[in-house]
């Protein structure tokens, strides 16, 4: 029930347009479907196939739509004056704000008891809870198998298995047969639930389609049967219903965990179609590969920062020589300066002072060779003269490893009296 404002607050101001839909939804939850009966009055067929007329009686009348696919149902000719009895669903007309009953099947006064039997057990399952959206199963979007329930000579069959074919070839279907109109038809389609039940107890199907073609109240009577409807209700995994047309509803389609309006939308409902997993898994593969070639950029990255920071061996030799000449040649000004101002500050200790300028002079050459002696035996020279090799791209760049060389790549290797161009080959086994 709608919230009924306090009393004095202002009410609400609708949109027209939404105010029409809210009553169609308002009409679409409290009467349909629904069932009248009246006289026919004002009946015309326009060019297009669909069918506009009123039902009247004494006490009222009701705009009337028949689209061509219901019309095309008739087996009669409707005249102004008929008595008869209509099935549809109660909506508004939104751009002139009518009120109007679009029709799905129109027959003779008399045929209705049908219809009121349909609502009579539609009323009582939903009571006790069949129709809840609480006990609805969607069906799984790779089903290991699909079980299929529909007559071998129903269109309906060729429509789903080739529907079927098309979306999911991989995936195996177990059609098990059953008459879908007559006397016969509500035990056989129980029959056969039951087997695919069985089936779906092992693992081998994990969803179920049941389906027919279109067809009139009558035609579709085997699918409002309440032993058919408690079967369906126990279906131990998701059943899809595809029975009739869109405007056709039967007491399966409530009790159904989904409803499909055709028995094609019904096969494309089972399972998510083949294309569709193969987009996602190009799109998971480009993720894969972007990704992979992001982190090789970064790993390149980290590896010339540490080349550059590494540098070459015989740079950083001839750096430090350059600070020991440096520090040498500072040392020996430094010493000479000094005592040339003690030679002339104390002529007295001339002696004395030289001697002790002589003994730092030694102490500091000493100190200089032992530095000298520390620096060549650093000197990569003297390992390149036991036999080894400094070895190098043509940049300079100093190969550590094997795996920083390729076949066929150029590579040079210093030793100790010169240069080698080399040129990497497969490696032989012995």
């Amino acid at each position: 029930m709608p919230a009924v404002p306090p009393v004095g607050a202002a009410p609400r101001i609708w949109q027209v347009g939404a105010l029409c839909r809210a009553i169609a939804d308002a009409l679409d939850a409290r009467f349909n479907p629904v069932a009248v009966r009246g006289e026919l009055s004002g009946f015309s067929r326009a060019a297009s196939g669909h069918c506009y007329f009123s039902l009247k009686d004494g006490d009222g009348q009701i705009r009337c739509a028949m689209f061509r696919r219901a019309a095309g149902l008739l087996d009669f000719n409707p005249r102004d004056g008929d008595s008869v009895e209509v099935t549809g669903r109660l909506d508004v007309y939104g751009p002139r704000g009518d009120l109007q009953l679009i029709v799905e099947s129109l027959t003779r006064a008399g045929q209705g008891a049908l219809f009121e039997q349909f609502l009579r057990l539609k009323a009582r399952l939903e009571a006790e809870g069949l129709f809840d959206a609480a006990r609805k199963r969607a069906p799984p979007a790779l089903p290991r198998g699909i079980g299929l329930v529909t007559s071998l000579g129903a269109a309906a069959l060729h429509d789903v298995v080739t529907c079927l074919s098309r979306r999911v070839p991989h995936i195996p279907v177990v059609l098990a047969p059953a008459a879908v109109q007559g006397t016969q038809a509500p035990a056989d389609l129980v029959r056969a639930l039951d087997g695919l039940y069985r089936l779906a107890a092992t693992g081998t199907i994990d969803v179920i389609l049941l389906v027919r073609g279109g067809g009139s109240i009558e035609d579709l009577w085997a699918f409002n049967d309440e032993q058919l409807a408690r079967t369906i209700a126990r279906s131990p995994v998701p059943l899809v219903s595809g029975v009739g047309h869109e405007t056709d509803f039967t007491i399966a389609d409530f009790v159904a965990d989904l409803r499909a309006p055709t028995p094609t939308a019904a096969a494309e409902l089972a399972a998510t179609a083949r294309s569709e997993w193969l987009a996602q898994l190009d799109q998971a593969q480009a993720q894969l590969r972007t990704a992979a070639a992001r982190r090789l950029d970064l790993g390149n990255q980290r590896i010339d920062v540490a080349a550059a920071r590494l540098g070459r061996p015989s740079a950083r030799l001839g750096g430090q020589r350059l600070r020991l000449a440096a520090q040498a040649h500072r040392l020996r000004y430094a010493v000479a300066g000094r005592l040339l101002a003690a030679q002339g500050a104390l002529p007295a200790v001339a002696g004395a002072l030289s001697a002790a300028v002589a003994a730092r002079l030694r102490s500091a050459h000493e100190r200089l060779d032992r530095q000298q002696l520390q620096l060549e035996m650093l000197d990569p020279r003297l390992v390149l003269q036991r036999g080894y090799a400094l070895l190098t791209d043509l940049d300079g760049t100093a190969i550590t490893s094997a795996g920083q060389t390729r076949i066929g790549q150029a590579l040079r290797a210093s030793l100790a009296d010169g240069e080698v161009d080399l040129t990497v080959a497969p490696r032989r086994l012995i």
